[in-house]
This record gives C-alpha cells, structure tokens and sequence, in this order.
C-alpha cells in the first residue's frame, strides 16, 4: 500500500467535502437526522454487492460510506461536538486497546479467546455507564440480526449450548410448542411460539457456522430468479400465470430449477 497516496487521497476527500458543504444547497441542508436512512440504504447496497461477490460494486459501496463517515463528522465538528481527528483517534485507542494479544502481553490460543477478550474489554469501557453483556446490541438492528449478535454475546459467558445436537432438540421442542399453539388458534401464543422457532434456528445456524442472514438473502434472490423466469416463460408462450392452476405452476417452477 502506498501510504503516501492513501493519505493524499484521504485529505482530497476531506476537501471536496469542506467544499460541498459549503457551497452545494443539498449539502449544506443535511444533518445527522436527514442523512440517517441514506446510510442505511448505503450500507444495504454494500451489503448486496458483498452478497454478490461484486467488487466493483463493494468498491464502489465502501467509498460512498467513506463519504457518509467524512459528512457525519464534518456535522460533527460545525456543532462542536468532536473532529475528524477525534473520531479516528477514539477508533485507533479502541483497536489496540482490544487487541492487547497484538498490543500487549496477553495470550490467546484461537478466535475464541479473541472474541471472549473483546467483549469482556467493551464491558469495561463504560465511560461512569453501567454496561451488560447485552447493552452493546442496538436497538435497530434487523431482528434476524440482532438475534445472532444476542447469541454471541452471552456465548462468550458460558451462556451457550454444548454441541449442535442439544441446539437441534430445543428446535424440535420449540416447533412442538408452535403446534400445540396452533391447534389451540391462540394468535397471540402462535406468534411467540413462532419467534421462538426461528430463534432457535438461528442458533443451529450458528452452530453449523451459517450466517442466517446471508442463507435467506440467497434463498430470496434464487426463489425471485424461478419466480421471474416463470413469468418470463408464460409471457413467451403466451399464458396467463395467474389464471394456471396451481398444478400447472409447480410444474412450470420444476421447470425454472
């Protein structure tokens, strides 16, 4: 890596944003507000080029998030609340200080013990707040997501099953439970029931080292990919797919596999 570049390149950026926050009316109207759902869409997009294994879309993500960190903290310096120097400067003491195998004298023996380190360290880092293993969840976290991140969290107390097997038995016991509460047509119960299903899906997931997320991202895309090439076909010979019969269709889905 040619640092010097890097660094040149860095304070181009920083520039073009002093620039456009200056001069550019859109620019000058966002706060940390209105910027928000854009970040959001931003890191989704990032998200979907990772997906794809789209480097030049992850390229093409990770600069526009660049610019969102660069714009937040140009926000940030104007009301006063910190710089650009603080926000890289609080990151590097936060790396090293939870890397004290590479920074320190600690021992570590595999990724485990980096992770059970990390968060042990975090709990440490209340700043006069009390914290639990959980407060570092957020709150807006995709519900799929969260559910991991609550996982690995209490893992790294000894909160966590022994092998695959127990986490598969306690899956089962849940879908039994859903079908006790099913029979019963308690909405309210079913509901519970059901998230409690998918928790622990989750966890054999986990188990299985499966991302969750990414599992049902690619069964998403390739259930749209079938779906439309159906519909692509029945355009082509002239059909109506909605007035097939259901036969008809899981024919045609067979098909598209």
């Amino acid at each position: 890596m040619n640092q010097a570049l890097v660094s040149q390149r860095f304070l181009e950026l920083v520039a073009i944003m002093d620039t456009l926050r200056a001069e550019c009316p859109w620019d000058k109207k966002q706060t940390i507000h209105s910027l928000r759902s854009n970040t959001i869409e931003e890191l989704f997009e990032l998200v979907d080029a990772i997906v794809d294994e789209d480097w030049e879309g992850i390229k093409e993500e990770l600069g526009d998030i660049l610019l969102h960190v660069l714009f937040y903290a140009k926000i940030g310096s104007e009301q006063e609340k910190f710089t650009l120097d603080e926000v890289m400067e609080a990151i590097a003491n936060k790396l090293i200080h939870r890397h004290p195998h590479i920074y320190g004298d600690v021992k570590v023996e595999n990724e485990d013990d980096v992770k059970r380190n990390w968060e042990q360290l975090k709990l440490q880092e209340g700043k006069g707040k009390p914290k639990t293993i959980l407060s570092g969840v957020p709150k807006s976290l995709p519900a799929m997501v969260k559910a991991l991140r609550i996982q690995e969290k209490v893992k790294h107390v000894g909160f966590e099953w022994e092998n695959k097997e127990q986490v598969w038995d306690k899956v089962q016991e849940e879908i039994s439970e859903l079908q006790v509460e099913i029979t019963a047509n308690d909405q309210e119960k079913m509901e519970q029931e059901f998230g409690d299903v998918l928790f622990s899906m989750i966890n054999y997931a986990r188990f299985l080292h499966i991302d969750p997320e990414t599992a049902l991202e690619k069964t998403n895309k390739k259930f749209m990919q079938r779906f439309e090439g159906m519909e692509k076909f029945a355009n082509e010979n002239g059909l109506d797919l909605a007035k097939m019969s259901l036969m008809e269709k899981e024919a045609l889905w067979q098909k598209m596999k």
